[in-house]
């Protein structure tokens, strides 16, 4: 009677964990997708994505084999049956060659494909635009080292005021909400963007999911990280400080405007140009005596 009960269960088990596998694609649509990883808009975020539910799975189905193998031994072994101890099994060292040689396996299994992606995102190789982010209390700093554009990317000001206390302004009717900067960071698409990341006062972190990129921004030391976005998912992705870094961390987010290429090129070259005239020293007023004489 309770083999078949116990029958039964592992039937209704395996029946939820296959309906609940094979609506994962519909809840990711409905806002299952918060509460997982993103596949993101880079291929690296997928391969991230990949081994993420990789390892996930495995480890579902280790769970099911484990507990399900202590429920149906305490169920068919309990105390009530009569079931009686074995004091004379102290060793086997069969038993114990296999459970030590199964989780080695699935071990092995798990870090070949761990590894091999570990490897590809720490490659900063081959890359054809290199970004230093500087994170500071309480925003973020883009220096464009090949082109000499910089800029500092703050809170964007509906949100600063919208979060100050007294201000009247009801945050639901601010858009992106604390998550929205004056100046995002702007890169193109399909074009590997190296990362040169570091921090001027206190730890930051420089995390957008949809790239599969966080990366800590310390004080004295260069993270690298890179990233490529499909040329078919332009648009604005963004991100957060991930470390605890002070009293306004929650105010720091991180905008990423990707375009095409041809427009980020344009946009290049209108804020190099801008920042040029910006820097150059005012012309000089004429001198009124000489004006005078010349006149």
């Amino acid at each position: 009677m309770i083999r078949a009960k116990m029958a039964q269960f592992a039937k209704l088990a395996a029946a939820l964990v296959l309906s609940f596998a094979g609506s994962l694609p519909a809840h990711a649509e409905s806002g299952w997708g918060l509460l997982n990883m993103t596949q993101g808009v880079t291929e690296i975020s997928r391969k991230i994505y990949d081994l993420h539910m990789e390892i996930f799975w495995i480890c579902v189905i280790i769970a099911v084999i484990v507990f399900g193998a202590m429920i149906w031994s305490i169920v068919t072994y309990r105390k009530s049956k009569g079931a009686v101890a074995d004091v004379t099994l102290v060793h086997n060292t069969k038993v114990e060659l296999i459970w030590t040689t199964i989780p080695v396996v699935i071990l092995v299994f798990m870090a070949v494909p761990a590894a091999r992606t570990l490897v590809e995102i720490e490659d900063t190789t081959k890359t054809d635009l290199s970004i230093k982010v500087t994170g500071f209390q309480w925003g973020w700093q883009y220096d464009y080292l090949d082109s000499g554009v910089a800029y500092f990317s703050r809170l964007d000001r509906k949100s600063d005021a919208a979060r100050e206390l007294m201000s009247g302004i009801d945050p639901t009717t601010v858009d992106h909400y604390l998550l929205s900067v004056d100046k995002p960071l702007v890169v193109p698409v399909g074009m590997k963007v190296r990362l040169l990341i570091t921090g001027a006062d206190v730890i930051h972190s420089w995390w957008v999911p949809a790239f599969g990129v966080k990366k800590d921004a310390i004080p004295g030391f260069v993270n690298e990280a890179w990233f490529k976005v499909d040329t078919d998912k332009p648009g604005l992705y963004r991100g957060q400080c991930a470390e605890l870094c002070g009293r306004d961390h929650g105010f720091m987010p991180i905008v990423v405007d990707v375009r095409s290429k041809a427009d980020f090129e344009a946009w290049l070259k209108d804020k190099a140009a801008e920042q040029k005239q910006a820097a150059a020293p005012p012309a000089a007023a004429p001198d009124v005596a000489t004006a005078a004489a010349a006149g």
